[in-house]
Order: C-alpha cells, then sequence, then structure tokens
C-alpha cells in the first residue's frame, strides 16, 4: 500500500471511523472528543496516553495528506474534525460496511483473528459466522486497489491466524519483529515443527467436539420441549 500511517496516525482514523458509526450525534468529534477518543482503555490496543497537542499535530499532517477536513458550524464555533479516508465525495476508498467496519477495529487493536474481528465489529457491521468474516478478509487481501489486509502465519501454539491492515508499515515490521522472536525462543527451547503440528491437530479437534456438544444439548431441549 502506499499509505502509511503511523501509530497515532492510524488511532485516529479508526477513531473518527468508529465514532462516525457508533456516536453519529457527536461526530464530527472536537479536539477534546478525538483525544477521549484515543486514549480509551477499551476496544484499544495498544492503550495511548495522547495529549492534546500530539493529537492536534497529527491531525495537521493527516489535512496535508488529505484524510482529515476540518469542518465548523453545526451549531458550535469550536473546530470539528471529520476523515476523508474513505466512503466520501473526496475518498478514493468506497469500502462495503463490512469491509470499514474490519478496517475500523484493525487500525483500532492491530492485528486480530477472523472470530475476534466478527465479535468486535458488531457495534460496526454484522457477519453471520466467522466464516463469512474469513470470506470478507480473503476478498481485501486480493482487492484490486490493495491489497488492505494480510493473513499472517499461524503463531505456534494458536488454532487460528491472525490478519493485519497494511496501511502502516511499521506494524507490520513490529508485527514481523515479534513472531520472528517467538519463533527463535521455541527453536530454542527445542519446540519441532512435528509437535506444533500435533498440538494445533488436536485443539481442531477439541473446538469440533465442543461445536458438536452444543449442537446435541440443543437438539436435547428443542426434544424436552
Amino acid at each position: 500500500m502506499e499509505i502509511s500511517f503511523s501509530p497515532v496516525e492510524a488511532r485516529i482514523i479508526g477513531c473518527l471511523l468508529e465514532k462516525e458509526v457508533t456516536t453519529p450525534d457527536q461526530y464530527p468529534l472536537t479536539l477534546n472528543s478525538l483525544t477521549t477518543a484515543c486514549n480509551q482503555k477499551s476496544n484499544r490496543e495498544p492503550v495511548m496516553s495522547l495529549d492534546e497537542a500530539t493529537v492536534m499535530d497529527t491531525l495537521e499532517g493527516l489535512k496535508a495528506k488529505r484524510f482529515i477536513q476540518e469542518v465548523t458550524g453545526f451549531g458550535s464555533r469550536v473546530t470539528k474534525y471529520q476523515h476523508r479516508f474513505c466512503n466520501t465525495e473526496f475518498s478514493t476508498f468506497q469500502f462495503s460496511e463490512q469491509v470499514k467496519g474490519i478496517l475500523c477495529v484493525l487500525l483500532l487493536r492491530g492485528a486480530q483473528t477472523a472470530g475476534e474481528i466478527r465479535t468486535r465489529t458488531n457495534r460496526l457491521c454484522s457477519f453471520a459466522d466467522v466464516k463469512e468474516a474469513e470470506t470478507v478478509l480473503a476478498s481485501m487481501a486480493e482487492d484490486s486497489k490493495g491489497p488492505f489486509v494480510v493473513k499472517l502465519p499461524r503463531e505456534p501454539g494458536k488454532r487460528d491466524s491472525r490478519y493485519m491492515h497494511l496501511f502502516s508499515d511499521e506494524e507490520v515490521t513490529q508485527v514481523s519483529s515479534t513472531q520472528s522472536g517467538v519463533q527463535t525462543q521455541l527453536s530454542e527451547a527445542g519446540v519441532h515443527a512435528g509437535t506444533e503440528e500435533r498440538l494445533a491437530y488436536l485443539e481442531d479437534e477439541v473446538a469440533s467436539l465442543r461445536e458438536e456438544i452444543m449442537e446435541l444439548k440443543d437438539k436435547i431441549r428443542e426434544l424436552s420441549e
């Protein structure tokens, strides 16, 4: 991607995308509201502690790149800010509700599994199940104007792969470095690929058995009623 947001830029864009949908009556956001949104302790990874001066400086940079628009009016003399990142008449990108929701949570929380993304986008869009989320993510990874996301190699001991957005070279580097470090530690500890595969297989089997048990419980409940 030609776009490369800094961590603070990604946080600001993610907050504006989120609040546009979840609190439309308060959008566009004032500098104070945007700073508060950036520093939220919930639905943010990592948690930041930005001051208004830092947010203001970052907004100026985003304005210069035409990702942010300053607006006045709306019954107030206070300057407010709205994004021009996507789905506006000035935007290059016109995303579906699902794609926009996915990008929002990835910008706010970094790399996540399809299951986590499905759960965390529930206020922004809806997915019938994890498979639908995976289908949308796959299309985003192959989009002609993108790719917008990448599926990361599954981490040792983890059942599902994570996805991350490609609007920040810095984040890509950090995730790659983290995964390399984990792989090195496991090698030094003498953990072999065969063991990892067996563990992953057993985790998948346990998950499948849990699903079957839940289905049986539902059927028994229906019969008892």
